[in-house]
């Protein structure tokens, strides 16, 4: 909506000094809202006019009176002008701390900050993971780590962050922190969401990320091969824990289920699907997008053997899972028992559904995608570019489709 500024000028007669002098009045009127300052000039009433709101006459009185007037609808409008150029609303509060000169508060990065995640722990299990709130801690703590390493500060105004405090930011990460490629750019992920922030809020002229790049360095990702998982699988583990760990790791590679969505399935998640066979129906903790897996016959196994398994049953849950650092501990065990050489932990069960179980086996990718709970189908063909041996196979199948031969002509 575009805002409406009025400016008059008036004699306030409830103001006469006992000479009969009264004050000249500005009144700023903006979107039916008023301002009503004083002029520092005095007038005597029978002087003014109040159609034209100025003083009567070409006297040097009126002149000189004038002339102050006209000049203060000229600031008026250049500071509602400044206003409007620095992308602040123009409104009565506004306008009047200008016209005063009472400066607008400083806003500071780290409260900003520290709210962004104030807000985001009151929606932990609503909107947001407990490890989201705790990797946007961790970028706090950096934050100010950095400011004081660079700056010998412990806060910043938001107005004075720019694209060299972006770049030392990133330097002190890689160098100081000695983090990776990826982990100093989802610091700085994070970092831009606090600007972002900043931004929609107006309380920003310019995005200091406007000429920044970054680039995630793309990560081979682990997964099993069909031989070690059958090894896994036909291993007579003694020890009851590894086998139940064993049988855990299992299902989440014939289901593609993260830990934490395996650690919340209850029976009730699982039901009948369009082909009316046994589905699970879940949403994925990390992102809240639905997951619908069809249930194969070794993951009906699994359920069914730890049906009335007194752990479930008492906490209403679909399976008897341990802790996750207990799980990856037991798997590394599991791993130099079957003379497995990967570092095996729980989420490579999921990359090795995305691959070994599906994509390599022929499941269109946007199946795979929509099993994973993945909101981007380029998530999933992060997984679709490590299976060399698909290629292959799908190009043997070609060559024979194509056993053509074409007569040539030896040229000499």
């Amino acid at each position: 909506m575009k805002t409406k500024v009025s400016i008059l000028f008036y004699a306030k007669r409830a103001k006469a000094s006992v000479n009969g002098l009264v004050p000249i009045y500005t009144r700023i009127t903006i979107n039916g809202k008023r301002i009503e300052l004083s002029s520092n000039r005095f007038v005597e009433i029978s002087k003014w006019s109040t159609d034209a709101g100025k003083m009567k006459g070409n006297s040097e009185e009126a002149r000189s009176i004038n002339s102050h007037l006209d000049m203060l609808r000229i600031q008026i409008i250049d500071m509602q002008m400044e206003l409007v150029h620095k992308k602040i609303p123009v409104t009565a509060e506004t306008l009047k701390s200008k016209i005063l000169g009472v400066d607008e508060r400083a806003r500071m990065l780290i409260p900003i900050f520290q709210d962004h995640n104030n807000k985001i722990k009151e929606l932990i299990g609503k909107e947001y993971a407990p490890g989201t709130l705790e990797r946007y801690k961790t970028s706090l703590s950096h934050t100010i780590e950095f400011m004081q390493w660079k700056y010998n500060i412990s806060d910043i105004e938001i107005t004075k962050i720019d694209h060299a405090f972006i770049t030392d930011y990133e330097f002190w990460l890689r160098s100081v922190r000695n983090c990776a490629n990826n982990t100093a750019v989802k610091y700085i992920k994070n970092f831009n969401k606090i600007i972002k922030l900043c931004l929609a809020n107006d309380w920003l002229d310019k995005n200091p990320f406007a000429n920044y790049k970054s680039k995630v360095k793309e990560v081979e990702r682990v997964y099993l091969s069909k031989e070690e998982i059958q090894n896994i699988i036909n291993k007579d583990l003694k020890n009851d824990r590894l086998s139940l760990v064993r049988d855990i790791f299992l299902f989440s590679c014939f289901t593609g289920l993260a830990y934490i969505d395996v650690k919340n399935l209850t029976k009730s998640h699982i039901s009948f699907g369009i082909d009316g066979e046994k589905w699970i129906f879940t949403h994925r903790q990390k992102t809240e997008s639905a997951s619908k897996i069809p249930i194969l016959p070794v993951t009906q196994n699994i359920i069914d053997k730890y049906d009335d398994h007194p752990q479930s049953n008492n906490q209403d849950k679909l399976l008897p899972i341990l802790s996750n650092q207990k799980m990856n501990a037991y798997l590394k065990e599991i791993a130099a028992i079957c003379k497995i050489e990967k570092e095996l932990t729980f989420h490579i069960a999921r990359h090795t559904f995305a691959t070994t179980i599906t994509l390599t086996n022929g499941v269109p990718i946007e199946s795979v995608s929509k099993m994973l709970g993945h909101k981007n189908l380029r998530t999933t063909q992060h997984y679709a570019k490590v299976l060399d041996r698909k290629v292959s196979d799908d190009m043997m199948i070609l060559k024979e489709k194509f056993k053509i031969q074409i007569p040539v002509k030896k040229i000499n």
